[in-house]
């Protein structure tokens, strides 16, 4: 098949991207704010903080490979399909339990101890990471499934992320418009975040749900899922002439379950590789307002300024990436982003007084997180091929390496804080200026040296046949023949 009839027409391309729109919304929301919001809103200690992050982490981390296995062996409910079944699931249950993460415990006053209010935000923490890992597993699934060819795969891929930016710009506007509204309606009130902030959050959670879920609306509306197991049977059927160019590139020959991913080298690969892409998108993204506030002193606007600048300019490089990738390829297009992200941290490390330059650095971490962001997730795609039968349980696995790898770093970061009260001491001055650099320049070195090992042995699947199920023994000469090993990219 050619790659332009493998590839979705342009509404339904669009249908499919905004499909993790309301997660996209809440995931700026918790990784920009969640800190900020309990330790200098609700005044929250610092490993309090950290504990609500990790806990979040953990249940996403522990419920996004168990969603993935349930998603591939489920049939969905009735013909809707069952991709889709898990994302409404996951929809609702992100509908239900976000505002309540950004507002004040019912309830409770400044008398109330923090350990009580870290025991109410708990549950609803648990619920809205497994409607986020629910949407987004499913989400990432249907991409091998709508698609065959691999610039097909990084083209949707970099239609999502995309739709991903536009999500981070519109809470960074948002959370831009609330806070001019709220100097203009009070002058008294101060450049410093504080209890008097808590409304505006608490608004800027209901817009993001609202929004939302107007655009899970349209996804559900305008994407169809189809079976992955159509043609199969009427392959083989055919000559030998006619299908062998069928089992060289799109039909699975045969089909991989979660404990086959396990013996692949790749697969390990890919997790390693996809885990260091995620802990300096997620931890710049959650430390980028404590730096600007804590490091440089700039007023409260700025966290949404900022992260504004970052996201504007990951969406113009987003659309840059297609032709990139085929010209120098996916993993040359990855490494010019971390050339990006290194620039930045170099620029962190020397610059302690940037002024208007933060602006400049954020424009390269914007357009370095997002270019490394969507050739991994590509790459994933790659790894996963004509597998589409357990590709949810390749991304539960990848998003649970990096779940897990982000609520560690949090709570490691959180613990070596210098100061343990609500006010910033003059250490934390220095230490939010060495986490930038380290969470982005350290974690973009591990980046690199995993790249190299790609370079060095290719992503593909190595299919034992000792251990594969449902192989006629009649064929086994030709199977071992054309399946003993496939690359992929």
């Amino acid at each position: 098949m050619s790659e332009s009839e493998s590839a979705l027409p342009l509404c339904k391309r669009l249908s499919y991207a905004v499909g993790h729109f309301l997660n996209d919304l809440c995931a700026s929301m918790w990784f920009t704010y969640l800190l900020v919001f309990y330790h200098s809103v609700l005044g929250f200690q610092n490993s309090y903080a950290g504990v609500l992050l990790l806990v979040g982490q953990v249940a996403d981390g522990v419920c996004t490979p168990l969603i993935g296995y349930e998603s591939d062996r489920t049939d969905g409910c009735g013909t809707y399909g069952k991709r889709k079944t898990w994302h409404l699931v996951g929809t609702v249950s992100v509908l239900l339990s976000f505002s309540f993460i950004f507002n004040q415990c019912i309830g409770c006053d400044l008398s109330t101890p923090q350990w009580a209010s870290l025991i109410y935000f708990i549950p609803f923490i648990v619920i809205f990471q497994f409607g986020w890992a629910a949407t987004q597993i499913s989400h990432l699934s249907l991409i091998p499934e709508l698609v065959s060819s691999e610039h097909a795969k990084v083209e949707l891929t970099a239609y999502r992320y995309a739709f991903t930016v536009v999500a981070n710009i519109t809470v960074y506007a948002v959370a831009w418009i609330l806070f001019h509204f709220q100097s203009g309606e009070d002058p008294s009130v101060t450049d410093n975040l504080g209890p008097v902030d808590i409304p505006v959050f608490r608004n800027l959670s209901l817009i993001v749900l609202a929004i939302g879920a107007l655009f899970s609306l349209l996804f559900h509306l305008g994407t169809r899922e189809t079976k992955a197991e159509q043609s199969d049977d009427e392959d083989y059927g055919s000559s030998e002439g006619e299908r062998q160019p069928l089992l060289s590139r799109n039909s699975p020959s045969t089909p991989m379950q979660w404990q086959h991913w396990l013996r692949e080298p790749s697969f390990y690969q890919v997790a390693v590789l996809y885990m260091c892409t995620r802990l300096i998108v997620n931890l710049s993204q959650t430390y980028i307002s404590m730096y600007l506030t804590n490091t440089l002193l700039l007023p409260k606007k700025y966290i949404a300024t900022i992260p504004l600048v970052m996201y504007v300019s990951g969406f113009v490089s987003s659309f840059i990436m297609k032709p990139f990738s085929k010209l120098i390829g996916k993993c040359m297009t990855y490494f010019m982003g971390l050339v990006l992200i290194m620039v930045f941290s170099y620029w962190v490390l020397l610059d302690t007084q940037m002024g208007n330059g933060v602006y400049g650095a954020a424009v390269l971490l914007g357009a370095g997180s997002a270019t490394i962001l969507v050739m991994s997730l590509a790459m994933t795609a790659d790894l996963i091929a004509d597998q589409t039968q357990s590709g949810a349980f390749v991304y539960g696995a990848m998003s649970f390496t990096d779940k897990v790898a982000n609520g560690l770093g949090v709570i490691i970061i959180q613990g070596l804080h210098p100061c343990h009260t609500q006010a910033c001491c003059p250490a934390c001055v220095w230490y939010y200026h060495y986490v930038m650099v380290i969470v982005t320049g350290g974690v973009a070195v591990v980046a690199a040296l995993c790249l190299c090992s790609i370079l060095i042995w290719p992503i593909k699947i190595v299919r034992r046949l000792a251990v594969m199920n449902g192989l006629m023994s009649s064929d086994g000469e030709d199977s071992e023949n054309s399946s003993d090993s496939g690359v992929i990219n």
